[in-house]
């Protein structure tokens, strides 16, 4: 039996800067394993297992259409082509769809740190029943990326992201930087802000969470 994965970087913020971790405590039924990449799908529509990798030369945006507004990320396959190939064929089958924000978090000074999202079950611990095989990480950590979820085991992202609120952010995320940059926010950062500054509780879940209603993938405009 697969215990779930450790959460090494809630222990870390909680002696340092940052209250609580931003890896996402996957409870999946199977530990991470050597899949190949597949075009298998279930009944919905959506993998069921790696997605094939897309051709890195192609440039999509995903709008994210939530309860609080509509923001818009524009994605860097040739950066992130396991991760960002992923996330678009999770977004193009609807798999993200009325899946809530269930993570607001800041630091111990105040400064916003990350929105999370993209359990299907709210709680933090799902996804979407397959994970991801790792590849190195290309880009910075800062205010409108967007970046995977993950715990500390090896090849272990699912369909959990979190996006930036602050440049200081990058601090927590460099010392470990193990989290796939998937893009950055080109248009509604004013909505992932507003998602933000939503009342939460002490374990830094929305009261009210916030909810994606749809997402749709576009080319990227020239």
């Amino acid at each position: 039996m697969c215990e779930p994965p450790a959460d090494p970087i809630r222990n870390y913020v909680r002696a340092t800067v940052v209250a609580l971790a931003l890896t996402a405590t996957l409870t999946l039924g199977a530990c991470a394993t050597d899949e190949t990449p597949s075009t298998s799908s279930n009944a919905n529509g959506c993998p069921a297992s790696q997605p094939a990798t897309l051709n890195t030369e192609a440039s999509n945006d995903i709008a994210f259409e939530t309860t609080l507004g509509t923001f818009v990320v524009r994605l860097a396959v040739k950066n992130s082509p396991i991760a960002v190939s992923n996330i678009t064929a999770l977004a193009s089958c609807n798999f993200y769809d009325d899946v809530i924000f269930h993570r607001i978090a800041y630091m111990e000074d105040g400064t916003p740190f990350v929105i999370q999202g993209g359990d299907p079950t709210g709680t933090g611990s799902g996804g979407p029943g397959y994970f991801i095989k790792d590849e190195p990480v290309v880009g910075e950590y800062r205010r409108g990326v967007i970046a995977m979820a993950r715990s500390s085991q090896p090849d272990s992202q699912g369909s959990q992201f979190f996006v930036i609120l602050d440049d200081a952010a990058a601090v927590p995320l460099e010392s470990a930087r193990t989290y796939a940059i998937l893009g950055e926010v080109i248009s509604g950062m004013d909505v992932v802000d507003a998602i933000a500054a939503l009342e939460r509780n002490g374990e830094d879940r929305p009261i009210d969470p916030p909810k994606i209603i749809s997402t749709t993938v576009t080319p990227s405009a020239p």
